[in-house]
């Protein structure tokens, strides 16, 4: 009990240490409670932490291990995140020039990359989780180098609801502090740098990723 204790609490530091590093995650829960408010930072928060829970729960019963050992799955599920990505900077560096240019309604927000309810908040921030093939490789060494596999079903049941609940506390806690009335004044001043910020880093993640995959399929097709 006490090795269980001590490996739990190894997990805990090692996953706070990772989610409060700059990434997808980080720049979601920015731009969209900048440009949204409090509560969709917040569910925003919620579908981040159930990609986290889902990519962990994944990584302890062997789905992520047996992703990761088919090449040509692996690659799939790399196109597949770094096109959501990509997606997601193509849509807020429109959201900037149509800003500029004042040609889109909804204070240039166009349509299709507008959050128009809590669900749509939720989804996008589950989806960029469990989309990031960095997420799923992440969680994968997490578990199999700090959780061994005899440990009690207790154990591991615990280990999943430390790494969801801190994630929670801290992509909500994020979205909290950024939701002030003093802050989101002055955010709201600085949105299109905020979205053309994040807008750069979705676009270059995602594209990076997609040419990985690209050149996995690449050499998969050159060895066949």
């Amino acid at each position: 009990m006490t090795n269980e204790i001590t490996i739990l609490a190894t997990l805990a530091s090692v996953h706070w240490i990772a989610l409060m590093s700059p990434g997808p995650d980080f720049a979601l829960v920015v731009q969209n409670t900048t440009r949204y408010g409090r509560k969709t930072g917040l569910y925003i928060a919620l579908g981040l932490s159930c990609g986290i829970l889902l990519h962990s729960l994944f990584s302890l019963t062997g789905v992520s291990y047996l992703i990761q050992q088919h090449p040509a799955l692996f690659a799939l599920v790399q196109l597949m995140g770094g096109g959501y990505l990509l997606y997601l900077g193509i849509g807020a560096l429109y959201a900037v020039w149509s800003t500029r240019n004042q040609t889109a309604n909804n204070n240039g927000n166009t349509t299709g990359y507008l959050l128009a309810s809590k669900r749509q908040a939720f989804a996008r921030g589950f989806a960029t989780n469990i989309l990031n093939p960095k997420a799923l490789v992440f969680f994968l060494s997490l578990m199999s180098s700090l959780v061994p596999s005899d440990m009690s079903w207790e154990g591991k049941g615990i280990a999943l609801l430390i790494l969801w609940s801190l994630s929670l506390v801290w992509f909500s806690l994020l979205a909290w502090l950024l939701s002030s009335v003093r802050l989101q004044q002055k955010l709201h001043r600085a949105a299109k740098y905020i979205d053309g910020g994040c807008g750069i880093i979705f676009s270059f993640i995602g594209f990076t990723i997609i040419y990985r995959s690209l050149v996995d399929f690449s050499v998969l097709l050159a060895a066949a």
